[in-house]
């Protein structure tokens, strides 16, 4: 079992870093919990493979300085669909 949870930890960290995924999509993609893959990301792969550990960390670091603008992004999102269904009511 270890050595499948140290292989996880890699498989997730080559798609983060390769890809620039949030942990969300990391979760989905791979079918495990949030917390799954931070553990994984943050804890696990530090030990296991350090050089990719930092291109994880990052992004991920980037991740969370752009999460304000994405939540940003979404409301306007939401809140302009609201408004185009009352009007087509």
């Amino acid at each position: 079992m270890k050595g499948i949870v140290e292989e996880r930890a890699v498989e997730l960290g080559r798609y983060i870093a390769e890809n620039g995924a949030t942990v969300r999509a990391a979760a989905k993609k791979f079918g495990v919990s949030k917390s799954t893959v931070h553990k994984d990301v943050a804890q696990r792969l530090k030990m296991i493979d350090t050089p990719l550990y930092r291109q994880v960390k990052a992004v991920l670091e980037y991740n969370k300085s752009q999460r304000h603008i994405r939540g940003g992004i979404a409301t306007r999102l939401k809140y302009r669909l609201r408004a185009q269904e009352r009007a087509d009511q």
